[in-house]
């Protein structure tokens, strides 16, 4: 029986435990595939590349059952689905980035509030100047996308003695530190945020969802903090509260994106901008290779995959999982 081919784009032997049987092969991107990509069964996309670049062998992975990303999103390969045979499972890096992300949500909060982007450029300038800043201690948060990064973004705030945090997702439902509002019920929650915090999958629900109306509703004042993706934000309509200094922004992603130099996001009164690094930093190599090792131990033993988001269909449409 010939064994699965295995696409990583982390060496394989970098990778202590992965287990036998598969042929694993490296690609990152580069311009030459390691084989024929008719023969890959388990297709681990390349991190942080162009679309082109991770959708280039798409059309040609007749074989393919696995696709993994190693994004928390997998909007960087939904317009490949329909190039895949069906049956095909697509799975998210859940586990993987829920420190970090949360990490640099909090630090973008920080930041923000207490004035630190304003310190830098004095400090550039020698210049010593004090000032009053809120704090983050006994504001409402608002955290619009409550799956695992939401919950990790959470676990960050409590010991900062914040009043409340809301909770949004796409339905309702319970957790152990309170209830998950359903986004119907984002006019009534808006109004009383603080701060909002986004980090939700970029879908055709949440493309836009923060558009003019949505942060008409946000109080005076209140600071948008988006840490998912950049098309959840409707940049036109938040250059216009910036411009008129009602809201302030701390962006991790921003449409479009990498921002061009001459666009007006950049100069806008009360925005704070890091360019999409939620994801890679140190703690992101460990958890992606124990990732994989979980996953391909599934694969491998013909167990339930973790993270299947989809499922390809007949038509090379998608189902849910």
């Amino acid at each position: 029986m010939t064994a699965p081919v295995v696409w990583l784009p982390i060496p394989p032997e970098e990778i202590p435990g992965l287990p036998e049987g598969p042929d694993y092969l490296f690609w990152n991107g580069g311009e030459d595939f390691p084989a024929d990509p008719a023969d890959c069964a388990f297709y681990v996309v390349p991190y942080m590349k162009p679309l082109d670049v991770v959708l280039r062998p798409m059309p040609h992975l007749g074989s393919v059952q696995v696709v993994q990303t190693l994004s928390a999103g997998v909007d960087n390969v939904t317009p490949g689905l329909k190039d895949l045979p069906a049956g095909v499972r697509l799975c998210n890096a859940r586990g993987v980035h829920e420190a970090s992300t949360a990490e640099l949500a909090l630090t973008l909060i920080l930041a923000s509030l207490r004035g630190v982007p304003g310190f830098v450029r004095a400090q550039d300038k020698g210049e010593w100047g004090g000032g009053f800043h809120p704090a983050l201690a006994d504001k409402n948060v608002l955290v619009v996308g409550y799956g695992s990064i939401g919950a990790a973004i959470e676990d960050r705030l409590v010991p900062f003695e914040v009043a409340r945090v809301a909770r949004v997702a796409r339905s309702a439902r319970t957790t152990a530190r309170g209830p998950v509002h359903p986004l119907t019920e984002l006019p009534s929650l808006l109004p009383e945020a603080d701060i909002v915090v986004l980090s939700t999958p970029l879908t055709e629900t949440t493309r836009h969802l923060v558009n003019a109306e949505f942060l008409a509703r946000m109080k005076d004042g209140a600071l948008l903090v988006n840490v998912a993706r950049g098309p959840v934000v409707d940049t036109k309509a938040l250059l216009a509260e910036l411009e008129s200094g009602r809201l302030t922004a701390a962006l991790d992603v921003t449409d479009p994106e990498p921002l061009p130099p001459d666009h007006p996001l950049w100069q806008a009164p009360g925005v704070l901008i890091s360019p999409h690094v939620g994801g890679p930093t140190s703690a992101f190599l460990p958890r992606a290779k124990r990732l994989l090792i979980d996953q391909l131990s599934r694969f491998v033993n013909r167990e339930p995959l973790g993270n299947v988001i989809l499922t390809t269909g007949p038509t090379n449409g998608a189902t849910s999982a």
